[in-house]
């Protein structure tokens, strides 16, 4: 007796169908989906290929794939550098099945099958293929500079022209599964790698800011593990050697922020390389007013929590609020209001006695591109602001 998913199987064997890849032909491009439409089909550098790859490590006749009787087969054309199957180099022939990760040297695609019944969307088993896809391109994204800085303004809230006094650097990248900071730092979980990824956001970030005037200030990220692993101080005195001269600020998020000794340390290091301290998401969880008396830090970031839709908020929360403005204010820390989104809130928050705003109300992050034009920096707000 036949099973059912045997039935299933069977039927999609029979259906019509066309092979493709999924992925990047380069970093800078979109994910593309590449159909196998006649075989042989040749991968390599050279222009009259079926599938050209612009990338130096890959051969000039790199690869061919071929259809016999609906089984695919990749065979590696004595190639430099390889080619590879789910991470296992091949020599000679291998065959391809759905779902398969096939890579010719550095570029990496997911093996897919499209058939006339399909609609739409993602199934859990591509999503499983792209997480793997992923993690084999994770190491572009550390070696290959394939990390692109984004630039968010920080806006002085107390001079009504609202200069931007300085930027949150971030990180995006244009390789498939790893646009964002989230799924970046999901795929570098898997594999102990969020230090090593914080760093190269943060090194990647400053060497491209040099295009900034020299009075900008970087807020520079960390992640947590950074605070209980080995390597954070070290990482800063390389930061400093590049950029001898930069304003920087690290930013901590507040939850780290549970062992007064180990960041007052920190505090004392980043005094010798003249970089300032913030405590970040300040609000988001327990607010730790014990630790900000006892190392104070430069800067407060009040989280979203606390400033989104605070204009319309019950009169209570708001004294809440301007109460903790004026605290930090006298104890000399910078407040500044993160994710401000609209007119009303930034009204809001100035009158509260807000020195600092942050959030797309101002600007949203982007390119250093957008924030350096061909004849200089935006001077004011306004000119920064997207859309």
């Amino acid at each position: 007796m036949t099973s059912k998913a045997e039935s299933t199987k069977s039927r999609l064997a029979l259906e019509p169908s066309v092979w493709f890849f999924a992925g990047q032909l380069d970093k800078s491009e979109p994910v593309r989906h590449v159909p196998v439409v006649t075989t042989p089909f040749r991968i390599g550098r050279r222009s009259n290929l079926e599938l050209t790859l612009p990338c130096d490590c890959v051969s000039k006749e790199h690869a061919e794939i071929l259809d016999r009787d609906g089984t695919l087969y990749v065979r590696d054309l004595g190639s430099t550098n390889g080619t590879y199957v789910n991470g296992n180099r091949i020599t000679g022939e291998a065959t391809l099945s759905e779902g398969d990760i096939v890579q010719f040297a550095t570029v990496v695609f997911r093996v897919g099958r499209e058939r006339d019944h399909q609609t739409e969307g993602h199934t859990i088993e591509e999503d499983a293929c792209d997480r793997a896809l992923a993690l084999m391109q994770f190491d572009r994204l550390l070696n290959d500079n394939a990390v692109v800085p984004f630039y968010q303004p920080i806006v002085r809230l107390d001079d009504e022209a609202m200069p931007i006094v300085a930027y949150e650097v971030l990180g995006r990248s244009r390789l498939f599964g790893l646009n964002t900071p989230r799924e970046m730092f999901a795929t570098a979980s898997q594999l102990s790698l969020e230090a090593e990824l914080s760093r190269t956001f943060r090194r990647q970030g400053v060497e491209v800011a040099r295009r900034f005037p020299a009075s900008v200030n970087l807020y520079v990220n960390t992640h947590p593990v950074e605070l209980v692993e080995e390597g954070l101080i070290e990482s800063l005195q390389d930061l400093r050697k590049a950029s001898p001269t930069q304003p920087m600020m690290l930013e901590i998020h507040e939850a780290a922020v549970t062992k007064p000794e180990t960041i007052q340390h920190l505090r004392n290091v980043l005094t010798d390389l003249d970089i300032g301290l913030a405590f970040d998401d300040f609000g988001a969880g327990q607010a730790r007013l014990v630790e900000l008396s006892e190392v104070r830090p430069d800067c407060l970031k009040f989280d979203k929590k606390l400033i989104q839709g605070l204009h319309r908020a019950p009169p209570s929360r708001q004294k809440v609020v301007e109460l903790l403005v004026r605290m930090v204010n006298e104890l000399e820390i910078l407040p500044l209001a993160e994710c401000v989104e609209n007119k009303a809130e930034h009204e809001v928050l100035q009158q509260m006695g807000f020195r600092l705003g942050q959030g797309f109300y101002y600007g949203r992050p982007a390119s250093i591109s957008h924030y350096v034009p061909e004849h200089g920096l935006a001077e004011n707000v306004g000119e920064a602001t997207i859309g």
